[in-house]
């Protein structure tokens, strides 16, 4: 029971960390909530065909299947992520002044909750089926009673649902006028460490070159597969051993995100100062 429920919880924590900045990004959208739980259950769904069609995924493209297939849904998600950035670069003085004034909520804003319902779908659709797995390979060397394992199982999603919970009204006490940003930054260092990770795979299927195999090594100081380490790698993409690709991946996204994020926020406000109802 024990290491299903540490299993549980750490891959529910990896995805939770994603889906509270998701729900704190998008706070102020009308109809989140609709789009995000389908998300979670467009990710859960996801998982469970993954995991039935592993064998025959990995064997798929010359045994580079699973790592083709992991990098296609990082790269969607980068793309669904940079979407949002720039919607809320765009709207986000708009979302600002409606959240003080109290007014009704934006309702322009289901392009980006797509995105980010996307991204919500391919964080659970990772980490669920890794639960998936580890759960069969628990139950196929009879290491645990399938009761036992369930109690564990529901023992990890109620403590990953709950840091993720924590993590959400954690955000939410940032001030309004610096919500958007803060949660905007995060979303960066979100793609920015899916891009790196999507190249990681993209080595492994062998479509690219590793540019250094290890630059470093802090490992003795975190490791990336503890509990702190696979926290911090959902969020902000570290590594303690990185791949030279892995690391100009992610400056290359990240830079890019908050140069474009930049000039659609400028453009922006000229444009509100510019209006006539200003």
């Amino acid at each position: 029971m024990l290491a299903a429920a540490l299993i549980v919880f750490r891959e529910v924590l990896e995805a939770g960390l994603i889906v509270g900045v998701v729900l704190a990004a998008t706070e102020g959208v009308a109809r989140r909530g609709r789009w995000i739980a389908g998300g979670v259950a467009a990710g859960v769904l996801g998982a469970g065909l993954v995991a039935l069609f592993a064998q025959q995924l990995s064997e798929a493209f010359a045994g580079a299947g699973q790592a083709l297939f992991n990098a296609a849904i990082l790269v969607a998600a980068v793309l669904m992520l940079s979407w949002h950035i720039l919607w809320m670069s765009r709207h986000a003085r708009e979302m600002v002044r409606d959240m003080k004034a109290m007014g009704a909520k934006l309702t322009a804003g289901e392009s980006t909750l797509l995105a980010m319902a996307t991204v919500v779908a391919v964080a659970v659709l990772r980490e669920g089926s890794e639960v998936v797995l580890f759960l069969y390979g628990i139950a196929a060397s009879g290491g645990a009673q399938p009761m036992a394992m369930l109690a564990g199982g529901l023992i990890g999603v109620a403590g990953g649902a709950a840091v993720t919970f924590a993590i959400y009204r954690g955000l939410l006490a940032i001030p309004t006028g610096r919500l958007f940003a803060v949660t905007n930054g995060l979303v960066a260092l979100l793609a920015a460490g899916m891009a790196g990770q999507a190249a990681v795979y993209l080595v492994q299927a062998g479509l690219i070159p590793s540019l250094g195999d290890q630059l470093w090594d802090t490992s003795w100081l975190l490791r990336d597969d503890g509990l702190i380490g696979r926290a911090l790698h959902a969020l902000v993409g570290y590594s303690d051993r990185p791949m030279g690709v892995q690391l100009a991946a992610y400056v290359a996204v990240l830079a890019a995100l908050i140069g474009v994020g930049r000039l659609v926020g400028t453009a922006s406000a000229q444009r509100e100062a510019a209006s006539p109802g200003a």
